[in-house]
């Protein structure tokens, strides 16, 4: 290995990191809201990524008929509970957001071919087709068993994600798709060229992180997500709704999923199930935060990354397995350093 080859590796090391990253913050927020292994985070990365192929194909995508299911379900559920507590005053805000922001973008997708619509506009419609899935989900699987066990919500969290990931495959088909790239730009970096596209990602995944740091340490809000995540039972008393909080972590795991996949959708040929092996990378860089620390876990990711693009050189047969055996040294030490507590039953 020259260096010009060590530095092509790295390159893609750190582009890859950079996705996983963001997926790791998404599980480590998710989980210290609500004490939820968020599964289903790769089917974002997924369902964000082939919804934007079916739109540049001027195809209506079926991601669009499952916002509405979902919705149609979640009004029917908050307006059968409402008619028995008698507090109806909620429900025209309900059955606008689930129900018929949905049909008016149905109306336009079936009138207006989507392929005609610019890159960021058909961006700006995958992130509304998408994100939503992710505090519709929490309101359906998860909220009413808030307060189970974290084994159960990760049985339900898996149960979810075999249901999306077949719901891909009837949405999306079993061929592979990819975007065209956003930008031809590339910069020459000594004998390296660096693709522009590369750069993008890196770049949109630092301001995501930036716009989520401002987000906890500047609105209220955020400032909400963080005292839930230090202490529910305290949040509640002070007020904080922990379903409020909980619906806001999936609307962001949704965000940062869709955005990631969108990212990658030039780069690398996905399909309805690619989403799992992504997720669970970043599930790797959370692991090595402990599902805790948000920096912790970005270095991690980093590192998942790098991992990954130097042992694809060296044994590329094994490059997943590597990959994977880092979770068990990580799991030791954080097994004799943690200090163990019995469950109060």
């Amino acid at each position: 290995m020259d260096f010009q080859i060590a530095l092509l590796l790295a390159q893609d090391g750190i582009t890859n990191g950079a996705i996983y990253a963001l997926l790791a913050l998404a599980l480590v927020l998710v989980f210290t809201v609500t004490r939820v292994i968020f599964i289903p985070q790769g089917e974002f990365v997924a369902y964000g990524a082939l919804t934007l192929v079916s739109l540049q194909s001027g195809k209506v995508p079926g991601t669009l008929w499952l916002l509405l299911g979902l919705g149609m379900v979640i009004t029917l559920v908050d307006l059968s509970r409402a008619v028995r507590a008698r507090k109806l005053r909620r429900m025209p805000s309900v059955i606008l957001f689930n129900c018929v922001m949905p049909l008016l973008l149905a109306g336009l997708l079936s009138v207006v071919s989507p392929a005609t619509f610019s890159l960021p506009v058909q961006v700006f419609i995958t992130l509304i087709l998408v994100v939503p899935l992710g505090p519709m989900i929490y309101r359906l699987a998860f909220q009413p068993i808030a307060e189970a066990s974290v084994l159960v919500l990760l049985i339900v969290s898996v149960a979810v994600h075999v249901t999306l990931t077949g719901l891909g495959l009837f949405f999306f088909g079993a061929e592979g798709s990819r975007t065209p790239v956003f930008t031809e730009t590339s910069f020459a970096i000594g004998e390296a060229s660096l693709p522009g596209q590369a750069l993008l990602v890196i770049v949109s995944s630092l301001i995501l992180i930036v716009a989520l740091y401002f987000l906890f340490e500047r609105t209220i809000y955020g400032k909400a997500l963080r005292a839930t995540a230090m202490n529910r039972t305290g949040a509640r008393l002070m007020g904080i709704s922990s379903s409020m909080a909980g619906m806001l972590s999936f609307a962001l795991a949704g965000l940062i999923g869709t955005f990631s996949g969108i990212l990658i959708s030039p780069i690398t040929t996905l399909y309805y199930d690619s989403g799992f092996l992504i997720g669970l990378k970043g599930f790797v860089g959370a692991i090595i935060g402990g599902l805790a620390s948000y920096p912790v876990a970005a270095i991690g990711a980093l590192l998942v990354g790098l991992l990954e693009s130097y042992s694809s050189f060296w044994a590329s047969a094994f490059k997943e397995v590597i990959v994977f055996t880092l979770i068990i040294p990580v799991l030791l030490w954080r097994s004799l350093t943690t200090r163990h507590v019995e469950e109060e039953p």
